[in-house]
């Protein structure tokens, strides 16, 4: 393969009913550049290591696949899981930016990937671009959109340091810094690794938001979503400590803004 200019990272565990519709939504692509589909599958056991070797068979130009057989961990503490199979695929991926699909999520529009490979190319001090997507419910609960209509076309740290997330994970799309660069010392005690992964990409640039639903973001029981809650304290608290960690590796460029997320979080725990 050519040297890819995007790669579509796919993290994916026991997800055997719906790895091909991710998959499928990745190969629908239509790019004038070149990808590649760098994915990692955590010891599934399910049938998901079987399809995903069927699919990097039929392609084996645009796959660089990790089956491993045996899960990654952390298995302790249950928040972390996964983080260590996701970390080992960041760093495999080659190209100049990195398109994020958990293997649950998929994305519907064929042009998705070309759209925020255009609009990176031609603003260079931006670090991210993300765009809407419907988010759906195993327990057929009402379908609603990830980001609301007044959602901001451009953000920046700040934003995030405000504790607020509006970048669905399968809309993350960056410009590879992680391929030169180490993560931050504090990612690996960080339970939200996406939120730890953003920060660091949002103090080195700015972020663009397509106002566009370009893909679909799947909640059911398996989903790290439903560990990493409100209502999870032992979270909240690491969650309160990562702002902590952040605040220190930004020597407190944004010392009030995060004095105030700390704040809330600290009311949550005491609830």
């Amino acid at each position: 393969m050519k040297h890819p200019k995007v790669s579509v990272c796919i993290p994916t565990y026991n997800h055997e009913q719906f790895i091909r519709q991710t998959l499928d939504g990745v190969l629908m692509q239509k790019t004038d550049f070149e990808i590649e589909i760098v994915i990692g599958d955590d010891a599934s056991t399910d049938n998901a290591p079987a399809i995903i070797r069927e699919y990097a068979e039929q392609y084996p130009h645009l796959f660089n696949a990790f089956l491993h057989e045996e899960n990654q961990g952390p298995k302790e503490p249950k928040e972390f899981a996964g983080r260590n199979n996701v970390l080992m695929l960041l760093k495999a991926c080659k190209g100049d930016y990195v398109a994020l699909c958990e293997g649950d999520d998929y994305w519907t529009d064929p042009l998705k990937l070309q759209k925020q490979f255009d609009f990176m190319e031609a603003n260079k001090g931006y670090m991210i671009c993300h765009h809407n997507m419907k988010v759906i419910y195993e327990d057929k609960s009402p379908e609603h959109f990830f980001n609301e209509p007044d959602q901001k076309i451009h953000s920046t740290i700040k934003d995030i340091l405000e504790d607020r997330w509006f970048i669905a994970t399968a809309s993350t799309f960056y410009r590879n810094y992680f391929r030169n660069h180490d993560f931050a010392d504090w990612h690996s005690r960080a339970a939200a690794g996406d939120w730890a992964m953003v920060i660091q990409l949002a103090a080195r640039g700015d972020i663009h938001y397509i106002p566009e639903t370009m893909g679909v973001y799947r909640k059911h029981r398996g989903g790290l979503s439903n560990i990493q809650s409100v209502t999870n304290v032992g979270f909240l608290k690491n969650r309160k400590q990562m702002f902590m960690d952040v605040n220190e590796w930004l020597d407190y460029a944004y010392d009030a803004t995060v004095k105030e997320t700390l704040s809330r979080y600290d009311e949550q725990i005491e609830a």
